[in-house]
């Protein structure tokens, strides 16, 4: 019986380190500094509205932290309504649809009160007691605070009602359990909300609960574990998400942001484009323009101070050194004949052979991440679907090419595309733009 017992010991300690190796550090534990509540911090709160929009009305501190938090992309299916749900996710086992957040009794939010909403953002509970699944990311949006919270709620509920049904979730079993993430949230889920780091300034405390807590930026950029939960030993290295590559965002110099200027971060955030680094295209270009484009520069500031501070992480199959390519369509890459082809066809009077635009700064190639990034994940999407970019005036959206070639021809043009004007050259097959085509919600 000792035996038997000591076993059972020692296989629950065993458990349990690994529970805690697996779930890894919180998002802000990289700085060692001690949080303490909004109230006791010296500063002052840095949660909320930016100062000149303190004493604006409840609905109007509510839209502005409903676009900071981004609601509306993941809540509106293509040529649907805003906020009504329907858009897809597509994953590896299965399907599954965002909800109708507007204030229809039946289909919607409307019957939800402060507290059942509190439950659905902070711990992922819906309001018939059954578990969201973390594609809404309340693992983020647990540090929002309550005051912050049902401001949100307040603007979601002053929305005409959208009467609205998305689609049934097609997740394979054991994905389509609901209950499982009850566990789940146990392990991955703080259930907490912001508290300010008392060795910080108010400038990156206010930084930290726009990047961590609202714009919830790690939940594209921070790799997954095992888990599927957010790694923070690699926080903000990047990673692969719906069909997207979202790139390294630490302070690493060659393959994250210690090589941008604060300016150069700044811009890229307000306006999606940054000369030498490349434009914001699909996940990445809708957050430009439906939320990172509408906060205010001091809000912005914050985070590009916040970012800032990430230690490094180094993305080993990408680089962003590469210099312009030759003028001259008989200089350089060569070898991929149908990929050339394609391109001189279809991309060079936007693009040019040198991958300097003369049409539109933001079809400029040279320093893009996208090309410089060995997957050549973003170029093949880029080519497939286009880009439909909203700020600012003198951005040009690209056609869709998906139906115009096939699988072949994408990976060929990819390929030339990331050896001309990158570092090196992807080497993608018909198979992998097939992949990437699955992936993306259209």
């Amino acid at each position: 019986m000792k035996l038997v017992a000591g076993a059972v010991i020692v296989g629950a300690i065993v458990a349990l380190g690994a529970v805690w190796y697996v779930r890894g550090p919180g998002p802000l534990a990289f700085t060692g500094g001690k949080n303490v509540a909004s109230t006791d911090y010296r500063d002052g709160d840095p949660t909320g509205v930016p100062a000149d929009m303190k004493q604006a009305s409840l609905l109007e501190r509510g839209k502005y932290l409903t676009e900071a938090a981004d609601c509306m992309v993941c809540h509106t299916a293509p040529g649907g309504k805003e906020y009504a749900g329907g858009f897809a996710f597509k994953l590896p086992f299965g399907t599954m649809y965002s909800t109708n957040i507007t204030p229809d009794l039946e289909t919607g939010i409307g019957k939800y009160t402060d507290q059942e909403f509190l439950d659905a953002m902070h711990r992922g509970i819906r309001r018939d007691g059954a578990r969201l699944y973390p594609a809404m990311p309340y693992t983020s949006y647990t540090y929002v605070t309550v005051a912050d919270a049902l401001a949100i709620k307040a603007y979601l509920f002053s929305l005409a009602p959208v009467r609205a049904v998305p689609p049934e979730n097609t997740l394979l079993f054991p994905f389509n359990q609901r209950w499982a993430m009850t566990f789940w949230s146990l392990v991955f889920n703080p259930d907490s909300r912001f508290q300010p780091d008392s060795s910080q300034s108010f400038k990156w405390n206010r930084g930290a609960y726009l990047a961590e807590a609202l714009a919830h930026c790690g939940e594209c950029h921070t790799p997954r574990n095992i888990g599927f939960a957010l790694n923070n030993r690699e926080k903000f290295a990047g990673a692969s998400v719906a069909g997207w590559r979202a790139f390294n965002i630490s302070s690493d110099k060659d393959t994250g942001l210690g090589g941008w200027t604060d300016e150069d971060i700044a811009l890229y955030l307000s306006a999606g484009h940054v000369p030498g680094h490349g434009t914001a295209s699909g996940p990445m270009g809708e957050a430009v323009d439906h939320s990172f484009n509408k906060m205010a520069k001091a809000d912005i500031e914050a985070m590009v101070t916040f970012l800032r501070s990430v230690p490094p992480s180094t993305s080993r199959d990408f680089s962003v050194k590469s210099a312009p390519a030759p003028v001259s369509h008989k200089d350089g890459v060569t070898a991929n004949l149908l990929g050339k082809k394609i391109f001189e066809g279809a991309c060079v009077s936007c693009h040019g052979w040198a991958g300097e635009s003369a049409v539109s700064r933001f079809a400029t190639l040279t320093g893009s991440a996208a090309v410089n990034d060995r997957s050549a994940t973003n170029v093949v999407q880029i080519v497939i679907g286009g880009t439909r970019r909203l700020t600012p005036d003198d951005a040009l959206s690209m056609p869709s090419f998906g139906r115009a070639y096939s699988d072949d021809e994408i990976a060929a043009v990819a390929n030339y595309v990331t050896a001309r004007f990158g570092a090196k050259g992807s080497s993608l097959t018909a198979r992998d733009v097939a992949g990437l085509r699955a992936q993306v919600s259209n």
